[in-house]
């Protein structure tokens, strides 16, 4: 749940550090260090607060040093596009990213995926919902009324939970333009969009399952110090069909001695038995990771079958029948590749 763990699970960016992010990707290219010399770049979406978002890869990345004998340096991104043109014009050699800004950086950014993520809960996979104040008596079908009188949060353009899974599988299919539905419609990422909606800022906003979870989780804490909590203070009107894991990709053109080195750690780390096991995994899990699979660019067949399936929708609300026409092919272009895949496999494309 980015868009997908943390990466789905969204506090503020810090404005320093996404700065940094974006000036990064409007320098001029530089070559990748391969990990022959210099640093290795691991980059990381920021939906979450940066700072401890850092310090919760921190620890997980001096294993990943030691495990490989490389340098390693997180890079921290204010939103999604910053990591994929971070990628794209190499100051990042492999990182953590949502679905649909995977995707995004294996189209534009030369990436494929290697591995991908699993929920600690043995809940493989996560849901996009969307969010209303608990006081209010706001439903669904007011939402869906779209007569401009509510103030929509939706997600980052990128987010594959805040944006593009409500609008395939809830929004489109009614014929709805979310840029018309309301009275505003701000982009944020889902923990700007719960404070908005738990204190009454927003009248709905997008989220996902895995960030409600974490919020509530840290309520639990912050209750016990005498701290206001916002879990309780939002309920969920709409819940998406399930959403595949996020996938950590790095640039095709990595050494591919360092690849092994880097597909050894991840698919090892936190498995198996014993005290430095379980240190590992209480790492991940305040990330809402279980730990990683390995996957490949099939990964994401289910995310290009929601954006084609978006697509057609748009193209039916245009009226243009070349558009229309175009993208019915491409979504079955899609099809059948899953189709292809679970023949090839004997399985579902979501589990793989």
């Amino acid at each position: 749940m980015i868009d997908a763990t943390l990466s789905r699970r969204s506090l503020i960016a810090a404005a320093g550090l996404g700065a940094a992010a974006l000036a990064g990707c409007s320098r001029q290219p530089t070559p990748p260090s391969n990990g022959s010399s210099g640093v290795l770049k691991f980059s990381i979406v920021a939906p979450e607060s940066a700072s401890s978002l850092e310090s919760y890869w921190r620890p997980i990345i001096a294993d990943m040093e030691k495990a490989t004998g490389l340098k390693i340096e997180p890079y921290i991104g204010a939103n999604y596009t910053a990591l994929v043109e971070a990628m794209r014009f190499k100051q990042t050699h492999f990182g953590w990213f949502t679905n649909l800004s995977g995707l995004e950086a294996i189209r534009r950014a030369d990436g494929e995926v290697f591995a991908r993520t699993f929920d600690p809960t043995g809940d493989d996979g996560y849901n996009s919902v969307i969010l209303v104040p608990a006081s209010s008596k706001t439903t669904l079908e007011d939402i869906l009324r779209c007569d401009r009188t509510l103030n929509f949060g939706i997600g980052d353009a990128k987010s594959t939970s805040g944006t593009l899974a409500p609008k395939t599988y809830l929004f489109s299919p009614k014929g709805i333009d979310v840029q018309t539905c309301f009275k505003t419609l701000k982009s944020a990422n889902h923990n700007t969009n719960l404070v908005g909606v738990a204190n009454g800022v927003l009248d709905a906003g997008t989220g996902n399952s895995t960030s409600l979870r974490l919020q509530r989780e840290r309520d639990v804490e912050r209750a016990a110090k005498g701290e206001p909590t916002l879990g309780d203070k939002v309920r969920v009107v709409w819940t998406s069909p399930r959403l595949p894991e996020d996938p950590i990709v790095w640039r095709k053109d990595l050494d591919p001695a360092v690849k092994e080195k880097l597909r050894q750690f991840f698919l090892t780390y936190a498995q198996g038995e014993g005290a430095e096991a379980e240190r590992q995994r209480g790492l991940l899990a305040k990330l809402s990771i279980g730990g990683f699979k390995p996957a490949d660019d099939n990964h994401l067949l289910r995310v290009r079958e929601m954006e084609a399936t978006e697509n057609v929708l748009e193209a039916q609300r245009s009226g243009d029948p070349k558009r229309i026409a175009d993208a019915r092919k491409a979504l079955d272009g899609v099809k059948a590749e899953e189709a292809a895949l679970q023949a090839r496999t004997g399985q579902p494309v979501d589990a793989n």
